[in-house]
């Protein structure tokens, strides 16, 4: 291959990965993840990295004790960032396809445990999950 034309293949590629780099950054920067607590009480916002930005507590939350309120808004929080994972690992797919970049994105986004989210029963506060950091 004439290395002229090497380097203007070359030079387009570049110009391919920059685009989709860009495209891929706007997407994730509309990424996020909401979820609501089975009976309203607690509903979040988080962003694509899964840092929260938005708490909405209903009066029904006040019917809560601290500790069952904590646990509460804790388990919502986890589902909103299992949403908003779910949307990076999309919107990263399209760009870099399957394959060892977006096994690196998917083993660094936060993920729920089995358990993790809150029955829709009372049950959940009578055996509440167990904290941990």
């Amino acid at each position: 291959m004439d290395p002229a034309n090497w380097l203007e293949d070359y030079d387009k590629t570049l110009a391919t990965a920059a685009a989709n780099a860009q495209a891929a950054s706007a997407s994730l920067r509309q990424a996020g993840g909401h979820a609501t607590s089975p009976r309203g009480e607690v509903s979040v916002v988080v962003g694509a990295g899964g840092a929260l930005e938005d708490l909405m507590l209903t009066p029904a939350a006040r019917a809560l004790e601290a500790g069952q309120l904590a646990q509460l808004i804790l388990a919502t929080a986890r589902q909103a960032q299992q949403a908003a994972g779910a949307q990076v690992v999309e919107i990263m797919t399209e760009y870099v396809g399957e394959g060892p970049a977006l096994e690196i994105v998917k083993q660094n986004l936060p993920s729920v445990a089995a358990g993790d989210e809150p029955p829709a029963d009372d049950s959940y506060f009578a055996n509440p999950p167990e904290i941990t950091k």
